[in-house]
Parts: C-alpha cells; structure tokens; sequence
C-alpha cells in the first residue's frame, strides 16, 4: 500500500510549486517515534514520506490514522542502491533515520544483524545523501544506551560513551560516523542522544508497555500475574511525543551539533510499576513476581539526561511528567483491553 498527499495538499502544491512545501524522508515511520514524528511534521505542513522494507509486512496500525497524509516509499538500510535511488526519487530537505533493531535482548541474540541494520544503515544512508544531494539535512536517532557503565549521573554531551550491549555499540558506531561525515563533507548531520521515551505505542516487548499491558490485563481478570526482571534499575524516562519535538528543532538550527534529549529525572523499573499498579486501583505487591532469567545481561543500573543544552538553544521543554507518561500509557492499555474484550478492536497499537 502506498499513501499520498491530500486532494488539498496536492492542489496546493500544483498552485504553488512543489519548492513550497518542505519535505521530510523518515525510516522507521512505522515505529513509535516515526508515528509521533510523521504527525508533527503533517502538522508544520510538510510532505512526509515514510521509508518501509519491500519485503516486510509492516504493521502499519501507528500511521493509519495518517494514510491521506502521508506517502509510503520502498527502501531498505542493507541495500545501498535502494537509498541512492529513494533519495533521488523523493529528494527530501530533510531526512530522520529513526529505523534500528532496538531491542536490547534481541541484538545479543542477533548481534550481526544489529550491526548491520543499526550500525552500517547509518553509513550506508548518509552515503546515499551524500552521492545524490548532500545539501539535504540528516538527523541520526541515538540513544543513552550508548553511554553504558557510567560512573556517575547525569549524562551530557561530553560524558564518554562506553557502549557494553551490541545495540548500544551498533548506535555509537552510527553516532560517531555522523559526526565524520559532517566534519569531513560538511555536510548537516547531527545526532539526538534521547534517553528513554515511551507511550501507548510502544512495542509489548519493552518493559514499560509491558507492565501497563500486563495492569490493564489483570483489571479486567484475564491474567493475575507479572514477571519482571530487576526493578531497580533505573531511567530517565520522558514521552515519546516530546521528544519529537526535540528532533525537528535539531535541524532547523543554523548549524549542526548533537542533543542530549531527556527529563532530567530518575525513576525505578520499581516506581514504575508502583504507578501503574496504583492507577489502575490494584496493589502491585499481589501480582508482580520477579524472574532471574529475565534481567539483562549488563544492566545499566543509573542513567539519567542532562538536558540543558537542549533547553537553551533549541527552547526544548518535556510536556509530560513522569506520572502523567504512566497514566497516559495504563489509560490507554486499559482502552485497549476492553476493546479486544468486547471484540471491538484495539484503538491503539501494540
């Protein structure tokens, strides 16, 4: 399936010229961030185009919602001639590489192919803009999980990154590449370090839509009990609608620089749950149960974002608190649920 502009959208760019509209290229718009920011963009009047993998059957539930908003373009980051010719094609102002193998458990289990997609897809796209048009402007989505072990908080952009997950090495290796490409082909390329983001859409297999999952579920008695790893790790956790935000500005600056991206504020997996359990009226003590086998590896006990950098020159400021990202996140799942008990249909997507 393939979307496209508006009957309005397209009448105006008949009118105007095509020059009047900026546009952006976004991989990884079927994703939780690539939904959020899809919609931010359609809202500043861009055209968006949304790069999916040919072979891949895409769950295109996030930007449904925007099928007559936005296009739909075939690319793939292991193949370096798809994105020559996706760039050449669309020929976007502005391009947000938000596509990875972001699951932490599954780049250990699969830790080439994290690095080829999450690592060398950044090389692979910015050479694609590079060949074709490195006028065009590049965000690069990193991640805090790229500052590892740390010894003490909070994380800014001069903290050391001492990456100790396949994911975390993968997104440094992109990290620093972007920097490379914008000192040696001056070419706009910057990267924002986003400490964790998390909303109604995000994937069940993460922790925090795992825990208001599992809530919205024993509310309404179709299980009783959660199995979590370790509950004292903690994170600095903020909305992933924020932070979209926080992106967009990176590449409106007059020159390129890296963002840290986060609350400033630390939480436990524990407090987490605490909230969840508590918003939904059911005491956690009774349900949740801890299993060894699911604590990571290598867990980063403590990272939490400096994020004055971005608060001064880019006037970036989270929305949501952290108890009104849980509340948001258990609402949501709470919706969900009644709607596949009462064979509606999910309002959200999982």
């Amino acid at each position: 399936m393939v979307y496209s502009l508006t009957p309005f959208a397209r009448l105006w760019c008949s009118l105007h010229g095509d020059d009047t509209l900026k546009s952006a290229l976004i991989t990884g718009i079927t994703g939780q961030d690539g939904s959020y920011l899809a919609e931010f963009l359609v809202s500043k009047g861009y055209r968006v185009y949304g790069m999916v993998r040919r072979s891949s059957s895409a769950n295109l539930s996030r930007v449904h919602h925007l099928h007559d908003r936005i296009e739909l373009v075939f690319g793939d980051l292991l193949d370096q001639n798809s994105l020559v010719g996706l760039i050449e094609s669309v020929g976007p102002d502005e391009v947000y590489n938000l596509a990875a193998q972001s699951f932490i458990p599954t780049s250990w289990s699969q830790p080439v192919l994290t690095g080829d997609f999450t690592g060398l897809g950044v090389a692979r796209m910015l050479e694609a803009i590079r060949t074709v048009d490195p006028g065009v402007r590049f965000y690069q989505a990193s991640t805090s999980e790229m500052f590892g072990k740390v010894n003490a908080p909070p994380q800014n952009e001069s903290t050391p990154l001492n990456p100790c997950t396949p994911y975390g090495a993968a997104k440094a290796y992109g990290h620093f590449l972007t920097v490379n490409y914008r000192e040696t082909y001056g070419m706009y390329a910057c990267s924002g370090i986003l400490f964790n983001h998390e909303s109604p859409r995000r994937a069940l297999e993460f922790v925090t839509r795992k825990i208001t999952h599992a809530v919205a579920r024993i509310k309404h008695g179709l299980q009783d009990k959660l199995k979590l790893g370790s509950m004292d790790a903690r994170r600095d956790w903020g909305f992933a609608g924020d932070y979209v935000r926080a992106m967009w500005a990176m590449l409106q600056q007059e020159e390129p620089e890296e963002f840290v991206v986060a609350t400033g504020e630390s939480h436990s997996v524990a407090e987490f749950v605490e909230r969840a359990f508590s918003h939904a009226g059911l005491a956690w003590e009774d349900h949740v149960e801890i299993d060894d086998q699911l604590i990571r590896r290598t867990e980063l006990e403590l990272l939490v974002g400096d994020a004055s950098k971005a608060r001064e020159k880019l006037g970036w400021e989270p929305a949501v608190d952290f108890e009104g990202l849980v509340d948001l996140m258990v609402d949501a799942d709470l919706e969900v649920v009644e709607a596949e008990t009462s064979g509606a249909g999910s309002p959200h997507s999982s």
